[in-house]
């Protein structure tokens, strides 16, 4: 497996972003042995209640600046992963070598076995709701609360929007994958330059962006896809796990907006609660109206303890 890490200079002076990354590592998964480093910020107290945001396609833990500083002055301890191939963790070049099982298993080796975190309070958007919901089924017992924001868990039994198609095959055919661009299409208010440059950073070049080309066709839209099988036994814990559950969606996001009342209504911990909507807000919800979210998250957390 070959192995690209974004240089540190990438990610100097990037706005409203002021915690310094920390860094673990977890195995590759391939016979050589390979180590990947992941990379996580934090932020609020050490003892706090834990809040783990993960991001999703082809954001990275800056994303969540706005809703970590809300944690942050809540008491709880924000912890914030970039997945493998993103932000300022290790991204192979292949886009063979990304699977859909290798992203939950080098998160859950990054949060579990070298962070160890417990307690946890998933907050999950796009991709980061793909892995985070497996998490949760699969380590039930690490999880306290959930969070779903413009996610959802496919298990390739019901047709993808045609939307999704379309960014898709945008993806696939682009030969120059302008992941600024992407941010930007997916907020309703579009992000000023330098912060769409935050995203840009952890891509000096093409050969960095294979993670992000990768992702789109590992979404399983077969039910007898790999992923998609391991998703329907997902479904079948989580839809008996009485986890408190909570569904933050935003009001414009054309791909996730459906999957809302699925999971409100599969959930026995979304049962009885009242699950907000946000105003005004794309996809990327958290560039949209990330303080919003971050009030919604914490009073969740603040609730339950």
């Amino acid at each position: 497996m070959q192995i690209l890490r974004t240089p540190d200079d990438r990610f100097d002076n990037l706005p409203d972003f002021p915690w310094p990354p920390s860094y673990v590592e977890v195995d590759a998964g391939e016979p050589g042995g390979e180590r990947l480093r992941v990379a996580y910020v934090e932020a609020g107290p050490a003892d706090g209640p834990v809040v783990m945001c993960l991001h999703g396609e082809p954001t990275w833990s800056f994303l969540y600046r706005k809703v970590m500083r809300v944690l942050a002055d809540a008491g709880c301890r924000a912890i914030a992963f970039d997945l493998v191939g993103f932000g300022r963790s290790d991204k192979p070049v292949a886009v063979t070598d990304y699977t859909y099982a290798r992203q939950v298993e080098w998160t859950r080796a990054a949060a579990f076995d070298q962070v160890g975190l417990r307690d946890v309070t998933l907050v999950g958007q796009d991709w980061g709701g793909l892995i985070g919901l497996r998490l949760v089924a699969e380590n039930p017992d690490r999880f306290a609360r959930v969070v779903a924001a413009n996610t959802g868990l496919p298990d390739g039994r019901h047709e993808m929007p045609e939307v999704w198609w379309m960014f898709r095959t945008a993806v696939e055919k682009a030969e120059r994958l302008d992941i600024a661009r992407f941010v930007a299409s997916g907020c309703r208010t579009p992000p000023p330059g330098e912060v769409l440059a935050a995203y840009d950073a952890p891509f000096p070049d093409e050969t960095f962006k294979a993670g992000a080309r990768a992702f789109p066709s590992l979404v399983p839209t077969a039910a007898d896809d790999p992923a998609a099988v391991a998703n329907q036994k997902a479904w079948e814990v989580l839809s008996g796990l009485d986890l408190p559950f909570l569904c933050a969606f935003s009001d414009s996001d054309p791909i996730t907006g459906p999957m809302a009342p699925v999971l409100a209504r599969a959930m026995p911990g979304a049962a009885g609660r009242e699950h907000p909507t946000i105003r005004g807000a794309g996809h990327f919800l958290q560039e949209d109206a990330g303080e919003e979210l971050g009030r919604i998250v914490a009073d969740f957390v603040t609730a339950g303890h």
